[in-house]
């Protein structure tokens, strides 16, 4: 009786060990309407992070639309800033310090939902059940060339410069899903999509910068 009651024990510990929380992700609920964006059109590594005008329940002022963007999935779009090739997914951490990507992927609606990712309910594999409180940070990329399903790999193929990609910045969520809490809904930044140059970009415009810088002492 005492070896089936502390087996028991240990497999209830180790359950309470590997326990995740849950939430909804979602891009438009009762706790808010937010939209990822497409890259700038006229200026690809333009980043904006905030609140645009067409977001609730608090608008905001950032200029989405007149900076040369459009939101994911809107007008059909396929390729970059396609709806069904635009990836998002979730990293989350009982901290900032400990973000890591966390759940399943999602996609993008179209049309006049363009910009809004589609409803999963998502496990956090590093958050508690019923954690009071959690860090998440929502990210999103493209993926129409099919190679990076992962944000582990598109990440490094962003810094690279191959795809864009964009982060909402960190944010908080309270009351995590689990036995006792129901999943929640949550608001978070908008952003959109950008490029960062590949790092050959940066060492040429160094180059450049240092030739010029000499053309001129000499002059």
């Amino acid at each position: 009786m005492k070896k089936l009651i502390l087996a028991a024990f240990a497999v209830t510990a180790a359950v309470g060990v590997f326990a995740q929380g849950t939430v909804n992700f979602v891009g438009n609920s009762t706790a808010g309407t937010q939209h990822v964006w497409g890259p700038s059109a006229t200026n690809p590594g333009l980043s904006l992070v905030g609140a645009g005008t067409n977001d609730h329940p608090t608008p905001g002022t950032t200029d989405y639309a007149g900076s040369g963007m459009s939101p994911i999935g809107a007008g059909g779009m396929s390729g970059v800033g396609g709806a069904a090739t635009t990836f998002a997914q979730l990293l989350a951490g009982p901290n900032s310090g400990s973000l890591v990507p966390s759940g399943a992927t999602t996609t993008f609606r179209t049309g006049a939902a363009g910009g809004l990712t589609v409803l999963i309910t998502d496990t956090l594999q590093n958050v508690a059940l019923d954690a009071p409180i959690a860090t998440l940070e929502v990210v999103a990329w493209d993926n129409s060339s099919g190679l990076y399903s992962t944000w582990a790999t598109a990440s490094t193929a962003w810094m690279e410069g191959l795809i864009v990609a964009g982060e909402s910045g960190a944010f908080t969520v309270q009351s995590i899903g689990g036995n006792v809490n129901t999943p929640p809904y949550f608001a978070y930044p908008s952003f959109n999509l950008y490029s960062i140059p590949e790092p050959m970009s940066f060492a040429l415009a160094g180059l450049g910068a240092a030739a010029l810088l000499i053309f001129r002492r000499r002059k």
